[in-house]
């Protein structure tokens, strides 16, 4: 993380206003912002208060519950985007039955107490119809983080996220990381963990693990690099 990422605000004043005004009105005042993060004063929020808190948020703040804190999803940049799209179209390509679905609300960590939201959730069509806001994790192949180049990446994708989805045994995490321009498999949950875990450059072959066990041609992914 380089200072000029850790010194970026999680959010505009503009927005965290917003999101106070629209916020329940029991958890108005607990809301702050302070040093460009978004804080919460009198203890951590629940869960149920998290969901709520979320539910009211404006479009531009993407709200997450990770290790019981509330915390604040960059929005994507343009090569975040066509990361994404890449990773579409490889899917479809090997996996007709399969769908990379963006923006997926996942219930994670253990007994199912974070509240994640994926950049890719890979599940079979029609996996997501009729869920609400955050789904279980059963029937999520992979979950896949792309690295936004913000203040919380290093903790939240590398660190805190493998062990929720692997604590709700979601198959395979796939953390695309511009940071080091690597694809990072994990793979085998057991216990709250991953159990292999394989980095690979940007151009490389990346093998997918069962339940997926098709082949990432990641040369592409070199025009991203920023």
């Amino acid at each position: 993380m380089t200072p000029e990422t850790g010194e970026r605000p999680q959010m505009s004043v503009e927005d965290f206003e917003e999101l106070v005004r629209r916020a329940p009105k029991e958890l108005r005042n607990r809301l702050e912002f302070l040093g460009g993060r978004l804080c919460v004063r009198h203890g951590p929020l629940d869960v149920e208060e998290f969901e709520e808190l979320a539910a009211a948020a404006p479009e531009t703040v993407r709200l997450e519950y990770v290790d019981g804190k509330v915390v604040v999803k960059a929005m994507p940049d343009g090569n975040h985007r066509e990361i994404f799209i890449w990773l579409q179209e490889q899917c479809m390509q090997h996996r007709p039955d399969l769908r990379v679905y963006g923006e997926s609300g996942v219930k994670a960590e253990a007994y199912r107490k974070g509240r994640a939201r994926t950049d890719g959730a890979v599940a079979r069509k029609g996996h997501f119809k009729g869920h609400g806001e955050w789904s279980a994790s059963e029937g999520i192949l992979m979950a896949v983080e792309i690295t936004s180049h913000d203040r919380d990446t290093d903790r939240r994708d590398r660190i805190d996220k493998p062990v929720g989805y692997a604590a709700v045994d979601i198959p395979v995490y796939l953390l695309i990381d511009r940071d080091n321009d690597t694809v990072v498999v994990h793979s085998e949950p057991k216990d709250g963990r991953y159990q292999q875990i394989a980095s690979h450059p940007w151009g490389t072959p990346v093998e997918l693990p069962d339940p997926l066990a098709f082949t990432l041609d990641t040369e592409e992914l070199k025009d991203y690099a920023d």
